[in-house]
């Protein structure tokens, strides 16, 4: 008998208005993240939204799991490497799949409005910053 993830032995689903934004300390203040299945802190799959308002930049940063991203509204811009090049940038329309290996640095911009996406990777989740000062859990600390 195949054992199922905690939480996950009967029947579920979750609706959009059901989804529960929240601020996530990794991202800057005004990026949304819903956990939509599974505990993203945990060494088991995961799948959450991320939602980026227009104009915000997510700077160069890693994930150490690997990750797939569905773009569910929007244009989901993302570029690859340790420097925020918005020449390099890559544009994808909502439907589109993008697989991020782990420890792939990348940057994201909302370039041209807002956008939501949706994450399904094999926790725990990680995030860190090629530039430790690009990190908003730095802001404010000293020096």
């Amino acid at each position: 008998m195949r054992p199922h993830q905690p939480g996950q032995a009967a029947f579920a689903s979750v609706l959009s208005e059901q989804v529960d934004w929240k601020p996530f300390a990794a991202f800057p203040p005004s990026v949304r993240l819903a956990i939509i299945v599974g505990v993203p802190s945990a060494p088991a799959p995961y799948v959450i939204r991320v939602k980026v308002p227009s104009g915000v930049k997510l700077m160069p940063h890693r994930h150490p799991e690997d990750r797939v991203y569905t773009v569910v509204s929007g244009v989901f811009y993302i570029g690859l490497g340790d420097q925020f090049d918005a020449d390099t940038l890559l544009a994808y329309p909502p439907g589109s799949v993008v697989v991020l290996p782990g420890n792939t640095s990348h940057f994201h911009w909302a370039r041209s409005g807002e956008y939501v996406t949706q994450v399904t990777a094999i926790g725990p989740l990680g995030l860190e910053y090629v530039n430790p000062a690009d990190d908003p859990r730095n802001q404010g600390r000293p020096k």
